[in-house]
């Protein structure tokens, strides 16, 4: 249970209620078993009645009749304390369950892209949704259950050791058998859990890609390979869970096969210690009662520690994760406030998983207000520069330095605060279309919106939509098209008016007279915002301050737009295609 030693704070934290839950326990216990020994005693003073001949009968049956009503009444009692007992410790269970899912979903955040290209979001949700739900089960009915059945065992093997000790020892002989049985079989179930967890994620990871694809799916009529692939892992998955419940399975029969020996052992036992006199019959009576009270309990053993496996092997799969080291960290903070200077040192950055180098001392400066334009081939390092800025990446060698202050000196929030970011591929959320741009700002008022709608030349496409700004988008915005998504994405940066503005090739998909129309609107917001634009088409980036093309990481050449398309290069190639594909 090493694994589940990471629980420890959570349950140092809620230690109050699982006290008062392991009190109610006991309290729930000690009452129910009020009953066998009076049970016992109803019994022995009916043979001792039986054996006077002229006894009165009403004598036996007041206290008979007295002692049905306390049997009753802490029958009663022993079930409310019950339920206390299951209000406490259950809610408990579901206080770690938000709270280990809100600590797993906060570490996700704070893990690098590196993390996430190593990993598919199918298993990152099994990991927080049904790994998560069983470690729920061991820190609530697991533990639960243990307290109960161990309080239970305490009380009863005590009082019976008191009133029969031989009879006790006999009635206990299976108990080892039973240890060695649930230790062998529990071996088992942890590996089996592990695999079907895995196997899960696998499941969840296809079908999660199914889904966003589904598109491609149809279009390249590939449901049938599709519904093929999964019914393959369906059947291994199926496979792995037969093989762990037929283990599984072994557990209850085992219980009440033990069990059922118990009870034989006391008959047998128990009946010739009363014919020889050493035990009364309520004696006997009581250790029957007591062996089958105890039945539930030892059964529950088998399955609390299948659920305490299964949580082990799930637990193992979350901790491998929080123990993921975010590579970018918080730095110790700079001044409130920017303007906007930055300079780029021999930056460079290297992919140790693929062994690539996409960046190679890459240097420039950029005044505060300034517009940066970056060209080149897919793969150059265009996209990899912004990542940089953004934090995203750190440099492999080199320094990015902000108003003179290296970015690692910058808290990562507060960096981020101040960067306005459209990636190449926007996304976005399944909420309305509002919602979707006050991602950029939360408090921003509905003029706002509709401002920053504007400004990205998108307000006439929604105003059409029956709903208007209210539109509830499909997951990534799949009810919009390509150059309405980009449009959203760059209303959203905008409403955040920040004091760096990254767009990464965010208008490929807009015409080219929408495009202007953009263009020409940034030109008067970002006048006082340092903006950086990726881009394939010069007509995006010909007004920018400085522009560099880059190729295999490298800057091949860079300058301002008249003197570019008139040096021999990549540039002036690109820019008269271009320019002749638009006089077509």
């Amino acid at each position: 249970m090493k694994e589940l030693l990471y629980l420890k704070k959570y349950l140092v934290k809620y230690r109050l209620q699982l006290l008062l839950g392991i009190l109610i326990t006991i309290i729930s216990r000690i009452f129910s078993l009020f009953a066998p020994r009076l049970i016992g005693n109803s019994l022995t003073a009916v043979e001792n009645f039986l054996k006077i001949p002229a006894a009165d009968p009403s004598e036996i049956k007041h206290l008979l009749l007295i002692n049905i009503l306390i049997i009753v009444a802490t029958a009663l009692i022993s079930g409310f304390f019950t339920f206390l007992m299951r209000q406490t410790i259950i809610n408990v269970s579901r206080y770690i369950e938000f709270d280990l899912k809100n600590e797993v979903f906060w570490h996700y955040q704070k893990l690098t892209h590196r993390f996430y290209k190593n990993n598919s979001t199918g298993d990152l949700m099994n990991r927080i949704s049904e790994d998560v739900g069983k470690v729920r089960m061991y820190v609530g009915p697991a533990i639960m259950y243990s307290i109960n059945t161990i309080a239970l065992f305490v009380i009863v093997i005590g009082y019976m050791v008191s009133i029969a000790p031989t009879l006790t020892l006999y009635t206990l002989a299976p108990l080892p058998v039973l240890s060695f049985t649930i230790y062998k079989l529990s071996r088992i179930i942890n590996i089996r859990s592990t695999a079907v967890q895995e196997m899960l994620s696998k499941m969840s990871s296809f079908a999660q890609e199914s889904f966003s694809g589904i598109s491609v799916i149809k279009s390249y009529n590939l449901q049938t390979s599709m519904q093929s692939g999964f019914n393959g892992l369906v059947t291994e998955s199926y496979d792995k869970n037969m093989q762990l419940v037929k283990v599984q399975s072994w557990f209850f029969p085992l219980m009440i096969l033990l069990i059922g020996f118990s009870n034989l052992i006391v008959i047998y036992i128990g009946g010739n210690q009363y014919i020889q006199g050493e035990i009364e019959i309520g004696v006997l009576a009581e250790f029957i009662i007591y062996v089958n009270m105890l039945t539930w309990p030892v059964a529950v053993v088998g399955w609390v520690t299948s659920i305490v496996q299964q949580a082990e092997a799930s637990q193992k799969r979350i901790n491998a994760f929080l123990k993921e080291v975010p590579e970018i960290f918080d730095g110790a903070g700079v001044q409130d406030t920017i303007v906007g200077n930055i300079h780029f040192k021999d930056v460079s950055l290297y992919y140790p998983e693929t062994e690539i180098e996409a960046l190679k001392k890459i240097n420039f400066q950029l005044a505060p207000g300034q517009t940066l334009g970056i060209l080149g081939k897919i793969g150059s390092g265009k996209s990899t520069l912004l990542d940089l800025l953004a934090r995203l990446y750190d440099p492999s060698s080199g320094s990015i330095e902000l108003d003179g202050h290296d970015l690692k000196h910058f808290k990562l929030e507060r960096l981020r605060s101040w960067i306005g970011y459209v990636p190449q591929n926007a996304f976005l959320f399944s909420e309305t279309i509002a919602d979707n741009i006050r991602f950029g700002n939360k408090d921003a008022s509905e003029e706002e919106v509709i401002q920053a709608a504007k400004n990205a030349v998108v307000h006439e496409n929604i105003v059409n939509f029956a709903e208007g700004y209210k539109t509830l988008l499909g997951e990534r915005g799949i009810t919009l098209s390509g150059g309405q998504i980009q449009r959203v994405a760059i209303a959203r940066a905008l409403i955040k008016n920040p004091k760096i503005l990254l767009l990464d090739d965010c208008l490929s998909a807009v015409d080219t007279d929408t495009e202007e129309l953009i263009l020409r609107n940034l030109k008067g917001i970002c006048a006082d915002k340092t903006t950086l634009i990726v881009s394939h088409r010069i007509s995006s980036i010909k007004h920018a301050d400085l522009i560099l093309v880059l190729e295999n990481g490298e800057i091949i050449q860079q300058g301002k737009h008249r003197e570019l398309a008139l040096k021999a290069g990549y540039y002036k190639d690109l820019n008269e295609k271009q320019q002749s594909q638009r006089s077509k």
